[in-house]
């Protein structure tokens, strides 16, 4: 586990352009990664990066939620 903590920083990175070029995809119709790399295995490339950040995060989203410890809030 301290190994993906030390990939934290770079994984966040990965997840801000990631995030930037869909907030200017969806205003814009400009993917800009595809335009700054192409449309080839590069910019796949990145695209997995980008999705295996965002996995990276999940387990610390799920444990600022609470989610998996002790009953629920609302005893339900």
């Amino acid at each position: 586990m301290e190994t993906l903590k030390k990939f934290e920083p770079l994984a966040m990175l990965f997840l801000i352009v990631g995030a930037l070029n869909w907030g200017i995809l969806g205003l814009t119709d400009t993917n800009v990664l595809a335009e700054i790399f192409g449309t080839g295995t590069l910019t796949d490339v990145i695209y997995v990066l980008v999705g295996v950040s965002g996995l990276m995060f999940v387990p610390r989203l799920l444990e600022e939620m609470h989610v998996g410890r002790g009953p629920h809030p609302r005893g339900v």
